[in-house]
């Protein structure tokens, strides 16, 4: 399977946002976001003529991408899934977002950030419903179990992302229980409660047209 092996950092700095992609080392000193705003390369960009409507529907797009980790291909395809849903199809494909195990198990506060998360479920660390899940993409219902696998309940990363996430504390639409290293989704999340640094609404248009 395809995946992006380069630098996050340097994904923040491109999209000139701090994305959180690195766990733990987004909220210290050694942030290189924070050291360096600049795109990366060989120094800041001086662009003359103004950017074309398509192009920041572009870089919104990919800077969704990128805060999910998804490629192309199934970030359209999640796309597409969320049009044909009734509704509004922002909202539509923030829920199917939201709801991907990978996602869960970062809100759950087991990984320090999705790329970690993703590679858990995919090593088998999990089960949903007391049912193997090692799919990232699998998508979480409301009220599903996720349980970490009681040989991995010790884990040293896994202990330590709880103890992180405990300090910053849980979004409101998901519930831990931390006794019995399980969780579930309680509710689909608005928008508004994510503080995505993105424009929805760029988006949504670039796969419209």
């Amino acid at each position: 399977m395809a995946r992006y092996i380069g630098s996050q950092c340097k994904r923040c700095r491109r999209h000139g946002a701090k994305l959180f992609l690195k766990g733990e080392r987004c909220f210290t000193d050694k942030c290189a976001f924070e050291r360096r705003k600049n795109p990366p390369g060989m120094g800041p960009i001086k662009r003359k003529n103004k950017p074309t409507d398509y192009l920041l529907q572009l870089k919104e797009k990919q800077k969704l991408k990128d805060i999910y980790g998804l490629l192309e291909k199934q970030f359209r395809l999640f796309f597409e899934r969320a049009n044909r849903k009734k509704g509004i199809t922002a909202q539509n494909l923030i829920d199917l977002l939201e709801a991907r195990l990978d996602n869960m198990v970062y809100r759950l506060g087991f990984a320090m950030s999705r790329k970690s998360a993703r590679q858990m479920v995919r090593n088998g660390y999990f089960k949903v419903n007391n049912r193997n899940v090692k799919i990232p993409s699998y998508i979480v219902k409301i009220g599903d179990i996720i349980k970490i696998k009681d040989k991995y309940a010790n884990n040293a990363s896994v202990q330590n992302a709880i103890s992180l996430s405990k300090q910053r504390g849980l979004v409101e639409w998901v519930e831990l229980n931390e006794a019995e290293k399980a969780g579930k989704l309680l509710r689909a999340p608005m928008i508004d409660e994510l503080n995505l640094p993105v424009n929805l609404q760029l988006v949504i248009e670039l796969y419209s047209k």
